[in-house]
């Protein structure tokens, strides 16, 4: 084995695989993290370590992390108070002082993972918060910009002003912050509420619908859809503008309309959250589309395979669909093979590219779901797919060496554009290939035995892979 070398070689290797496999970490109400309110610095941060390595054990590669729950922050921010979820108090900084979504994206990037910032673009006071509103909150800086709904504060996505706003908080994040993605959720206008005496209450967007509603010549309904259009494109166009290789995320109600495809029934999006979403997708808004199929194979009023397939039938600019499911309900509702066959339906459907789970804490919680997932779906690691509607072209080939020494072999490079995120190396013994995915950050690693063939690949913030540097055995 001692005078085993590796020498630059040839060799075809097998396709690296491609999908979303994400999961949703959520803050608001403290569902997924931090477990509770008031928790020490290195608490937290231990909790959400142990989600991170969670996701990396099981092959994930994206994470989609919580920010904005409500016009807070889970970050330094100077437009919007610290949330609550984290200190217990609005507008209290941890103490020791640290900032979790630094330390999430550094995190994250450590193990290979994405990490996508998720905003509720419009929502400003969540029906679980316990502590007083904060005196920089929005709701007191600019009162003018937020209504009483219900149970809770909404920004009216009618005032000019609220666009502006919500979108200078969205690219305060992606200018100061390393992070892969920005992702919105199904929160758009508010889900109904319900009066008092019984009955829906309508959103109170009276003061902005006369100052720009009725001169608009659109109806009411329109009109609301119309606000929350122009935003959606507005958010994607600046993103792509300041960093095109951070991805916009949209993740709406599974159901655009009942009646699409035919056999759907349930909530109808379109005309309860004022969510005109496949619009979103047919113009090409986003990067990837994740709509809420939170249900299960089999029903046909709201059957996972029938909407999947409509769903990426309304993909004319080829984003990428990525359906949202719903790991909650296991073992509650489901068993786990419901969502592996999911996940394996999704595979097959032309035109889908991944999937993302509800949510963190289930993966977590569920031993035999995660144990499955890995051994079953996730034998091999997976990257998402390249951005090809951003930018074509492909980083440099590195350039490896190996060495051989006591039954172990230590691969190093050299190369790579400061945008490698990335580093694939595949090895071949005897019929069996093996593919492992390297953070970018690093230029070396160890395996145990010789395989006879070493592929080494870089891919960039885009997804686009290089050339594949391969080594050959020569003994």
């Amino acid at each position: 084995m001692e005078a085993a070398t590796y020498r630059p070689g040839s060799a075809e290797l097998p396709e690296i695989a491609r999908e979303y496999r994400a999961a949703w970490v959520a803050t608001v109400a403290n569902i997924d993290w931090p477990s509770k309110m008031g928790l020490t610095t290195s608490e937290q941060k231990a909790e959400l370590i142990q989600i991170l390595d969670k996701a990396a054990d099981l092959r994930l590669n994206v994470v989609i992390f919580q920010v904005r729950p409500a016009c807070d922050a889970l970050y330094a921010s100077k437009i919007e108070p610290w949330s609550e979820y984290l200190t217990g108090t609005a507008g209290k900084a941890p103490l020791p002082f640290y900032d979790p979504l630094a330390f999430a994206v550094e995190e994250a990037h450590k193990r290979g993972l994405e990490l996508h910032a998720w905003f509720n673009p419009y929502r400003a006071r969540h029906s679980s918060a316990k502590s007083p509103v904060s005196a920089g909150h929005v709701s007191k800086l600019r009162p003018q910009l937020v209504r009483e709904y219900g149970s809770q504060l909404w920004l009216d996505p009618g005032e000019k002003a609220v666009q502006d706003y919500s979108l200078s908080v969205v690219m305060d994040v992606v200018n100061r912050y390393d992070v892969d993605g920005i992702h919105f959720d199904d929160y758009f206008y508010p889900y109904k509420e319900r009066a008092p005496g019984g009955g829906e209450l309508d959103f109170p967007d009276e003061a902005s619908w006369k100052r720009f509603g009725a001169a608009s010549g659109m109806n009411r309904e329109d009109w609301r859809r119309e606000n929350v259009n122009q935003f959606i494109e507005r958010v994607y166009r600046a993103i792509k503008d300041a960093k095109p290789w951070v991805k916009f995320g949209l993740s709406p109600f599974g159901i655009w309309r009942p009646g699409y495809p035919s056999q759907i029934r349930g909530l109808d999006a379109y005309s309860q959250l004022y969510a005109d979403s496949r619009k979103w997708i047919t113009k090409g808004w986003c990067d990837y589309f994740a709509p809420q199929l939170y249900w299960a194979i089999d029903p046909p009023q709201q059957s996972y395979p029938a909407l999947l397939k409509w769903w990426t039938e309304q993909n004319p600019t080829r984003r990428h669909v990525v359906p949202g499911l719903d790991a909650t309900k296991v073992p509650r509702r489901w068993k786990p093979d419901e969502v592996l066959s999911q996940i394996q339906l999704t595979r097959q459907q032309p035109g889908s590219a991944g999937h993302v789970h509800w949510n963190m804490r289930s993966l977590m919680r569920n031993p035999e779901l995660s144990s499955r997932l890995k051994r079953q779906v996730y034998s091999q690691p997976a990257l998402t797919p390249p951005l090809d509607w951003v930018r074509q072209g492909r980083p440099a080939k590195p350039r490896p060496t190996a060495t051989v020494a006591h039954g172990r072999v230590s691969l190093s490079w050299q190369g790579g554009e400061a945008g490698t995120v990335h580093w694939v190396v595949q090895t071949r013994e005897g019929k069996l290939w093996r593919t492992r995915m390297i953070p970018g950050v690093k230029r070396s690693c160890d395996f145990e035995g010789a395989p006879e063939i070493i592929g080494l690949t870089a891919i960039d913030r885009f997804g686009n892979s290089s050339a594949a540097a391969i080594l050959q055995l020569k003994r």
